[in-house]
């Protein structure tokens, strides 16, 4: 890793604290920016994304994608974790802290919508921030690939149900806009970029202006991350500095999931005899969640200041510094996959 990308989790840190600042001091500027939307999501934070994800795209090789399958066991865990213990681990946390730990300092609706956010952001594994974290660790980029667009196509088709049984609602609707265009844009036009312009070096037959290429357009992709950073923490200034208790208590069991879930696939990693450049990304799509299709369906079933839509908001907040935290601890334990 460069000097500069092993100490991103600083320039996250200093970024999120430009973003409260700024958020705060220019509070129109940041709400021009995140009313330019389309069914609910950002554009401009699709633009910087798209900038994250587009150097990452070129690197997958399609050719080679065909070996996927013989090495299904990195996706099967995937799928275990995203779909069969993640959504129901969320639920019961929520409940836990909410409906036992926390009942003194929350009143009993702000509680259950509280617990609903979770819900939400627990059933909607993420689509666009593995690509990063991913590459943050070497992971393979066309298994990594696979593991989202496999996780899309159920996505499709879970999301709903899912959601609806853990929140006990029959009637959920489900903005199929905001999830078709998130994968649009978060995926398949980055996807198309990379692809096209693997496509024209591989004809020249030259290899190493590909690799030139790929480190020229690196920095742009952190670039991305850190300027997400700070339209998300600017975009929520106001929520940070006038409900601190809240967004404490809210994010303890959101970290104490993100923690424990990832410990668990870990773990599953290694009995499963995983390499390291699967086993990683794996267990890191497992963990991160989908906050923006979370955040949209919270706003359309309880409201825009509901409990609902502030935890899926706090969901947000922690996931950034979180995650790089798991990134650097998979980076530090390479040496478990070594066989």
């Amino acid at each position: 890793m460069s000097l500069f990308e092993r100490y991103l989790s600083i320039w996250v840190a200093i970024c999120i604290l430009v973003g409260v600042i700024l958020g705060n001091l220019l509070p129109d500027i940041f709400s021009f920016i995140a009313a330019l939307e389309l069914a609910h999501v950002n554009l401009v934070v699709a633009v910087f994304i798209w900038v994250m994800i587009y150097p990452m795209m070129v690197q997958v090789d399609f050719s080679s994608i065909k070996e996927v399958s013989n090495k299904p066991k990195g996706l099967i865990l995937t799928l275990l974790i995203n779909w069969m213990i993640k959504p129901f681990t969320m639920a019961a946390l929520g409940w836990l802290f909410f409906k036992v730990f926390f009942v003194n300092l929350v009143d009993p609706q702000s509680a259950t919508e509280y617990i609903a956010g979770m819900i939400l952001l627990g059933v909607a594994p993420c689509t666009a921030m593995v690509f990063v974290w991913s590459q943050l660790t070497k992971g393979d980029p066309n298994y990594t690939l696979i593991q989202v667009s496999i996780n899309d196509i159920i996505m499709i088709f879970a999301f709903a149900p899912l959601a609806a049984f853990l929140l006990g609602v029959s009637d959920i609707e489900v903005p199929w806009v905001t999830l078709l265009l998130s994968v649009l844009l978060y995926v398949v036009l980055p996807l198309v970029g990379g692809v096209y312009t693997r496509y024209k070096f591989e004809r020249r037959k030259n290899l190493d202006d590909l690799q030139n290429f790929l480190v020229r357009v690196k920095p742009w992709s952190i670039l991305g991350l850190l300027s997400t950073v700070i339209l998300l923490f600017g975009f929520q200034a106001e929520v940070i500095i006038n409900k601190p208790q809240t967004i404490f208590l809210i994010a303890i069991p959101l970290i104490l999931q993100t923690y424990g879930i990832f410990m668990i696939a870990y773990v599953a990693a290694r009995i499963l005899k995983l390499n390291h450049n699967i086993a990683a990304p794996a267990c890191l799509i497992g963990t991160s969640n989908f906050f923006e299709l979370a955040v949209a369906v919270s706003i359309s079933l309880f409201g825009l200041s509901s409990g609902a839509a502030l935890a899926t908001v706090v969901g947000v907040l922690v996931e950034v510094p979180v995650m790089l935290s798991l990134v650097y601890f998979c980076n530090r334990t390479k040496h478990f996959f070594e066989y």
